[in-house]
Order: C-alpha cells, then sequence, then structure tokens
C-alpha cells in the first residue's frame, strides 16, 4: 500500500508543477500587460493635456 501512495505522489508530480509554471506565467504575462496598459493611459493622458494647453479651445 505504500508503494500505491509513492507512485500516486510521483504520478501528479508533473502534471501539478507544469500547472504551476502555466500559472506563473500567465499570471506575469497579465501583471505585466495591466502595468503596460496603466502606463500607456497616463502618457496619453499627459499628451492630452499637453495638447489641450498647446491649443485652447475658444
Amino acid at each position: 500500500m505504500n508503494d500505491f501512495w509513492a507512485n500516486a505522489i510521483w504520478s501528479l508530480a508533473p502534471t501539478v508543477l507544469i500547472g504551476l509554471i502555466f500559472w506563473f506565467v500567465m499570471h506575469s504575462i497579465i501583471r505585466a500587460d495591466r502595468n503596460e496598459r496603466k502606463a500607456y493611459s497616463r502618457i496619453e493622458a499627459e499628451e492630452r493635456a499637453k495638447l489641450a494647453r498647446e491649443h485652447p479651445a475658444g
């Protein structure tokens, strides 16, 4: 019976490890995308404000 649990753990270990690696990679990609969109929005807002100062309406 002891071999059963050892084999079960060794059988599941690669799947769990690959799953954790996949989760870490996806989490990193999503976080990087979120940060990039935030930075792009900030830069775009600065450019719009600068344009509004240079060319006031009216």
